[in-house]
């Protein structure tokens, strides 16, 4: 059942005083790395950084000249400082950074633990998100239409040698793989064998692999299943289709125009970069890829992304299953996860990038607003969106 918690800020600040710290007027600057840029090793850094001695927590945040306007929370700040405290006060599973934006302005910053400001945050399978995204932008700058979604992905390949690929390998389109839905079907021993092999890994190469060594695909293997062979081979695609590189298109089209400039994203074997997992992201840059969605891929009045694209890609385009997790309420897009979530009998869509360990950038548009989260190594019994649908959603629900 989904409550509103109210408490006196002081009162809670009184009572927890020794663990947590509020930002004040003249003192809201939040805890970072000095010297970092995106050229730091930063995956050696994250492993020895060590934990905060104290939260930080700031319902008006900094103005980082880093392209997020801020703002403040109103009546909702008690509540939401309640909970932080909470969190600080480890009544919760461990977070690294908590984060809230509300029409376009970021109103709540807080980090914990191993967060920090201006320390990326592995994101796991959040990456994923992030290349639809790319596609997205390769389609506004037409190098692909959306169309092509529907197109055989093999003809965007010259250099794969047809007459050894599987039967069936002209079916998977670029909807298939973003949905999770390509038909691929490598016997696992195999493919694990498969893939120690670098010299069948580079480029397009991947591609002929996966395709000449899947059982034949048809529209009964064109089924849900979770698996790195389709986003990397979204890649591949896009890396085929955009002038210059899949990682330069990635920075000059996306990351630099959405002024993410540090951030970390791990080059695959194949010479692309990853796409199951790999990112690395600061808790205020996953905003921009929140504020992306909300807005329908506008930046700053830039259409970045078509909102055809966006509407599509969030979706509900498959039934996602998993023999460890229920996911009877959840849907699955292009890479995005969605879902609903209630205040008393309102249903509210919910839109997100998730990564494994518990990065979340949740977009909420009815309330224009979204949430990001960082933690690690949470597992299937990670209760993250439950906290957000009891805590922190009434809150902005009823503020509107």
């Amino acid at each position: 059942m989904i409550t509103s918690l109210k408490i006196m800020n002081l009162i809670a600040v009184s009572l927890l005083s020794s663990i947590s710290y509020f930002a004040g007027a003249d003192d809201n600057l939040a805890p970072e790395i000095n010297g970092l840029d995106s050229n730091s090793d930063f995956p050696s850094l994250d492993k020895t950084i060590s934990p905060l001695e104290k939260a930080f927590i700031d319902a008006a945040p900094a103005d980082r000249k880093d392209g997020i306007s801020v703002g403040e929370l109103g009546a909702e700040k008690d509540t939401v400082n309640k909970l932080a405290l909470e969190i600080a006060d480890n009544q919760h599973d461990p977070y690294d950074s908590l984060l809230i934006a509300q029409n376009n302005k970021l109103v709540f910053e807080s980090y914990y633990s191993h967060g920090r400001v201006n320390l990326p945050h592995y994101q796991a399978s959040a990456t994923k998100a992030y290349t639809a995204l790319a596609v997205g932008r390769a389609i506004q700058l037409g190098y692909l239409t959306m169309a092509d979604l529907d197109k055989p992905v093999v003809t965007f390949f010259k250099e794969l040698d047809r007459k050894q690929l599987v039967e069936g390998a002209n079916r998977i389109t670029l909807h298939h793989l973003m949905s999770m839905r390509s038909g691929v079907r490598i016997e696992r021993g195999k493919l694990r064998a498969l893939l120690k092999n670098p010299e069948q890994l580079r480029g397009q190469k991947l591609v002929q692999t996966y395709l000449t060594h899947s059982k034949p695909i048809s529209s009964d293997s064109q089924t849900y299943l979770y698996q790195a062979s389709d986003p990397s081979i979204v890649m591949l695609v896009l890396d085929a289709v955009v002038p210059g590189s899949a990682g330069d298109f990635i920075k000059n089209e996306l990351l630099d125009k959405m002024a993410i400039k540090i951030y970390h994203w791990t080059n695959s074997v194949s010479g692309v970069p990853e796409t199951a997992s790999g990112a690395m992201m600061t808790s205020r840059d996953m905003v921009k890829w929140g504020s992306l969605v909300i807005n329908k891929g506008k930046w700053n009045d830039q259409q970045l992304i078509p909102k055809e694209f966006i509407d599509k890609a969030t979706s509900k385009v498959a039934q996602p299953v998993d023999d460890d997790f229920d996911f009877s309420n959840f849907a699955y897009g292009y890479f995005f996860w969605r879902t609903d979530m209630k205040v008393d009998d309102k249903k509210y869509v919910v839109k997100l990038a998730w990564g494994g360990g518990g990065q979340y950038v949740i977009s909420i548009e009815d309330l224009n607003l979204v949430i990001a989260i960082t933690a690690r190594a949470r597992g299937i019994d990670d209760k993250t969106l439950e906290l957000i649908e009891e805590r922190v959603l009434p809150v902005f629900a009823s503020s509107t």
